[in-house]
């Protein structure tokens, strides 16, 4: 249980689920990390717009160049907190967190452009939309993986 709360504050802050841890460098890594990354792609303002509709507008005011680092911070930070938490973790459980930043990544790049998901979607809400896709090949894989590399049960 204690992998899932540290998962938690770690989708809440990036170096929060570190610090919980006791893995405080780490942690404090992390967070700085976030906030020169966050202040740079001008993060928060992009939230508030697009919470308020004005997508075009958080589209114009991102800093894409820098918001692309975000999602494999966000994640890896995730992951981080996740495995190191001193409980049993599956064999390529890494899987759904590499993907969801890929995907998230690659979404961000399709949000940014002018297009009809910057005008509809904008550059915060489909991103997000891009966790499932990453979340469900992740653990495609991971099942696939599992099975190609399982022991075969085979007599004789």
């Amino acid at each position: 249980m204690k992998k899932f709360e540290r998962l938690f504050w770690s989708i809440a802050f990036p170096g929060f689920g570190q610090l919980l841890n006791r893995h405080f460098f780490k942690g404090i890594v992390f967070i700085v990390l976030e906030m020169v990354v966050n202040t740079n792609a001008h993060f928060n303002r992009v939230i508030q717009l697009s919470f308020n509709g004005e997508m075009r507008m958080a589209v114009a005011a991102a800093d894409i160049d820098w918001l692309m680092f975000y999602p494999c911070i966000y994640f890896y930070s995730m992951w981080d907190a996740y495995k190191n938490a001193g409980e049993p973790v599956a064999p390529l459980s890494f899987l759904p967190f590499v993907f969801s930043a890929y995907s998230v990544t690659v979404g961000l790049i399709y949000a940014a452009r002018d297009n009809w998901i910057s005008g509809a979607i904008g550059p915060v809400f489909f991103p997000i939309m891009c966790v499932l896709p990453g979340v469900g090949i992740g653990l495609f894989l991971k099942w696939l993986l599992e099975k190609i590399t399982a022991p075969s049960h085979r007599d004789g």
